[in-house]
């Protein structure tokens, strides 16, 4: 196995499960706070998304020539997209 993919491996295996906890405690606090379930969902999924790309700029000098890498940053830019589309249409 490549190296570049190995990091990226120990990358998703190590940081996204808690990255994706620390959002999912952020949702369930707005949910108990009485948040519209949209805008939760929105506000989750922007900070998701942000959380997991501000991880995947560190991590470029060492993955940067991966189609995956490029991909996944893709998507992590598309999740913020969508959480901004739920805050601002979602009701």
């Amino acid at each position: 196995m490549d190296e570049e993919l190995k990091v990226f491996r120990d990358y998703l295996m190590f940081t996204v499960p808690h990255v994706t906890v620390l959002a999912g405690a952020l949702l369930g606090v707005l949910l108990i706070l009485g948040v519209s379930l949209n805008l939760a969902l929105g506000i989750f999924t922007v900070f998701y998304g942000m959380m997991l790309l501000i991880l995947g700029l560190v991590i470029r000098p060492h993955v940067s020539g991966l189609l995956w890498y490029r991909i996944g940053m893709a998507f992590f830019v598309i999740l913020i997209l969508l959480g901004l589309l739920l805050i601002f249409y979602g009701e």
